[in-house]
């Protein structure tokens, strides 16, 4: 039980909160972390502390969190320039110092490879990028565990500790199957210098449990370059020795992959217990509880509405949906338009200088929705139907969230707030940015 706990604080951003952490094997804090848990690496989804499961939580890993956290993730970080450069620190007695250098230089070029970054090495003075082998405790309030579980973690571009590579010392580094593989770890801890989260697709480099690299195997993932071609852009100068792509349908601008991690939503909302995920003219439904996605064209389950929306919101007190396109509003009930509708956004209660809504959630606690609109939001009192004439900057409403925002969702005691490829749960009661996700996490990929 304390291994579980422990993992899932390290790794989940669990916290108890004084709670009796196993109260209710379906409702316990504990329980619904470890389900998150399940869900990212693949296992079978339980909540249950089963053999799997302990398997799972002692093999090598990253030491980075699986959620982003602001400690190691501040925002949407990436470095502001193309030419970056690194420094080793000091070495590992395991292996000899050229081939430290050479592996070391190897995993950066994995990157460069498939981005417009170079990297140079420097043995004295500042780099953007420090590289060093630490054991136990190392002065950055994230110790190292001595052999095994913790292989090495890295920090995301930014000022101090940002950027910076950190290899746990107590390992048996190498530079083939035997101890810990350097170059298969560190190009993972690059990616996160680089900017990257973890990845839930298990072929990933990005994956956060350590594998023994496979001979003729390419390191790097269609997952884990979508993630950083996202962040810098595609290589001027790809290798040459990479196979041509052979042009398909799937190159046409249509529907992206449901798992690629640069996608981004329109709008996103609750909807009779599932959640639904709108891209263009179409939308994803995904229950919370189960992996299965489907996916639907807006016209084909609302016919009455125009092609893609600006925001959804469920009022799921009274059972109705309301959808914003332009400076218009529609209200369903499942699949029926309330008569009356569409009605524009002005009838609300909004100034004439707002053009459209970017997104909208209700409260039920509070008996009200949040509009946004650009970097503002308003307040609607579903009891009086009066309209906050006053609206206010969302960074002052919503600590950590800044800006212009896609989409926003309410489930258990948290808003979901998408921005690009990101989301950022906030926490009700906290009233604080606990976590942030890939904008599909919810698609269990």
């Amino acid at each position: 039980m304390l291994l579980m706990q422990r993992y899932l604080e390290k790794y989940y951003n669990f916290t108890s909160n004084g709670q009796q952490v196993f109260k209710s094997r379906i409702s316990s804090p504990m329980a619904k972390k470890i389900r998150e848990m399940q869900r990212f690496i693949g296992l079978e989804v339980t909540g249950d502390i089963d053999s799997n499961t302990l398997q799972a939580i002692q093999k090598p890993r990253c030491g980075n969190p699986d959620v982003g956290q602001f400690a190691f993730f501040p925002n949407q970080p990436k470095w502001q320039k193309k030419h970056l450069i690194y420094r080793i620190l000091n070495y590992t007695p395991d292996m000899e110092r050229g081939s430290i250098d050479e592996i070391i230089d190897k995993a950066l070029k994995v990157w460069s490879q498939v981005t417009p970054l170079t990297f140079e090495k420097v043995l004295h003075g500042n780099a953007d990028i420090y590289i060093s082998f630490q054991s136990r405790a190392h002065g950055d309030f994230y110790p190292f565990d001595g052999p095994g579980g913790t292989l090495a973690h890295a920090y995301a571009p930014g000022p101090d500790f940002g950027g910076d590579a950190h290899f746990d010392e107590d390992e048996f580094w190498s530079s083939g199957v035997e101890g810990i593989n350097l170059f298969y770890t560190a190009v993972h801890e690059f990616g996160h210098s680089l900017g990257l989260f973890h990845s839930q697709h298990p072929d990933a480099v990005m994956n956060p449990m350590y594998k023994t690299p496979m001979a003729n195997q390419p390191i790097l993932s269609q997952d884990d370059i979508a993630g950083i071609q996202y962040l810098y852009g595609a290589s001027s100068n790809p290798p040459q020795d990479d196979e041509p792509r052979k042009p398909n349908s799937e190159d046409k601008p249509a529907l992206p992959s449901a798992c690629n991690p640069g996608l981004t939503f329109d709008a996103v909302t609750t909807f009779r217990g599932e959640i639904m995920f709108f891209w263009n003219k179409y939308f994803w439904r995904k229950h919370p509880q189960y992996r299965q996605i489907d996916l639907d064209l807006i016209s084909e389950f609302w016919p009455f509405l125009p092609s893609g929306v600006d925001a959804v919101s469920e009022n799921n007190e009274k059972d109705e949906t309301f959808l914003f396109k332009g400076n218009q509003f529609w209200v369903v009930k499942g699949d029926y338009l309330l008569p009356g509708y569409p009605k524009s956004i002005h009838s609300l209660g909004f100034p004439k200088e707002v053009a459209k809504i970017d997104a909208a959630v209700f409260s039920a606690n509070e008996k009200k929705t949040y509009y946004f609109s650009s970097d503002r939001y308003w307040s609607y009192d579903e009891n009086s139907k009066t309209m906050n004439r006053s609206p206010q900057r969302i960074q002052n409403g919503f600590p950590g969230i800044s800006g212009k925002i896609d989409a926003v969702f309410h489930y258990n005691d948290a808003l979901y707030f998408f921005k690009g490829r990101n989301q950022y749960e906030f926490d009700l009661n906290t009233r604080r940015v606990t976590r942030i996700l890939k904008a599909n996490s919810w698609f269990s990929c």
